[in-house]
């Protein structure tokens, strides 16, 4: 593998935690021309670091080849601009907000979480590597840097007048390849007395629900509140206290400040750590043997699918995302076995699911050929889906999810 020493704790990794075999970069999409040519597959091989436990994947494509140009807003899911708005208003109310106080967002997206700030009358600075999204929400007014966020940047805007008292790191950890040069500036950019929020999926769930499709190119590193700590640690940041919330199939959202000027640490941070050591998280062990969990789910998958095909039904896809192109390709379903998948997106709509080049219709498509099972790939979003969609039942369709277990609902 291109990076063959944990990026935490720098020890050699040795350890196979998933060997997804190869896949292409899981939001590559195509457009009809780019069917006619080779696409690039690369390893998809998660190794867990026997030293600090953290479960990573190589870099073998730069940040800068993922992320510079990407399809992903995050403003096309209602339910999730509901966590954005529901947190600005936790983060308004317990940090003391006003208009006095400079909100930074690192990984701002379109501005779907800014916004709600910028409606308060709250200063806000968005950082966003992708231009082609940070121009969407500079046209929401959200001031947004195009860059990728590291030491050096964070210098920059101390230079420029920018410290945080409210430093947002949600759904950016995992991303990072350099995970030592964000966390340095992280500590940099939060002012003496600032509070900074991180959510990511956490890991423990990711073992328990056999989320195995959230391992993708673009997710460099899957780490459980320990394993955060460690790093958070190194750089005089400590996590004073922690939720677990329902996004993404389960994360945590730490609450950190400068170990100088820490509060008390709640209580919740010692019951995660011992949630995590009684499901095995503090043992080599429990990471080594996931596989074998994995290629019994892969083998249920097909099961599913083959019973469709034999009984004669049809199958059409739900969404999109990342995590539905490690799923597809991983199980190797074709557009022989699922002819489409829609997506909410216009951006997506019209290109090819990359490796598999299923096609992704507007979601009127799924009206028009009235199947009897609607696969969600998004399974983090089906509440939304299935309300959204409830159509589909007018004609008997029934919506499945097949992670974290198979179900017809």
């Amino acid at each position: 593998m291109a990076h063959s020493t944990c990026r935490v704790c720098k020890a050699a990794l040795t350890h196979t935690f998933l060997d997804l075999g190869v896949s292409p970069l899981a939001n590559s999409f195509l457009t009809a021309e780019q069917r006619n040519h080779m696409e690039p597959f690369y390893p998809l091989h998660a190794y867990v670091c026997d030293a600090c436990l953290l479960v990573q994947l190589g870099e073998v494509e730069s940040p800068q080849r993922i992320f510079s140009h990407y399809l992903y807003a995050s403003s096309y899911s209602s339910s999730w601009l509901k966590h954005a708005e529901a947190y600005a208003d936790m983060a308004i109310e317990r940090f003391q907000l006003n208009n006095e106080s400079q909100v930074i967002e690192v990984a701002s997206n379109d501005g779907y979480l800014l916004q709600y700030f910028h409606q308060r009358s709250i200063r806000t600075l968005g950082i966003e590597p992708a231009s082609n999204v940070a121009e969407i929400a500079k046209g929401k007014g959200i001031p947004t840097r195009a860059a990728f966020f590291g030491e050096e940047l964070a210098k920059q805007l101390v230079q420029e007048g920018y410290q945080a008292d409210l430093l947002v790191a949600n759904n950016v950890l995992a991303h990072v390849p350099n995970v030592h040069d964000f966390a340095a500036g992280l500590k940099r950019l939060l002012k003496p007395n600032g509070v900074m929020t991180i959510e990511f999926p956490h890991l423990l769930e990711l073992l328990r629900e056999q989320q195995f499709d959230t391992i993708y190119h673009e997710h460099f590193s899957y780490f459980s509140l320990r394993t955060a700590q460690k790093l958070l640690a190194e750089h005089g940041l400590e996590v004073v206290d922690v939720d677990q919330i329902p996004t993404h199939g389960g994360s945590l959202r730490l609450i950190v400040q400068h170990v100088e000027h820490a509060g008390e640490v709640a209580p919740s941070v010692g019951e995660i750590v011992q949630l995590e050591q009684e499901n095995g998280l503090n043992q080599l062990s429990t990471y080594t043997q996931f596989s074998q969990r994995v290629e019994l789910k892969r083998r249920e998958v097909l099961s599913f699918f083959t019973y469709v095909q034999v009984m004669g039904k049809s199958i059409v896809g739900y969404g999109a995302p990342a995590k539905g192109n490690t799923f597809l390709n991983y199980c190797g379903i074709s557009k022989e076995w699922l002819p489409y998948t829609v997506d909410q997106s216009p951006h997506k709509q019209n290109l090819y699911l990359p490796g598999t080049r299923i096609p992704i219709k507007h979601p009127d498509e799924i009206k028009r050929t009235k199947p009897d099972y609607v696969l969600i790939l998004p399974w983090n979003l089906k509440q939304e889906i299935m309300e959204s969609h409830a159509y589909i039942r007018d004609w008997g369709g029934q919506f499945v999810v097949l992670i974290p277990a198979a179900q017809v609902l």
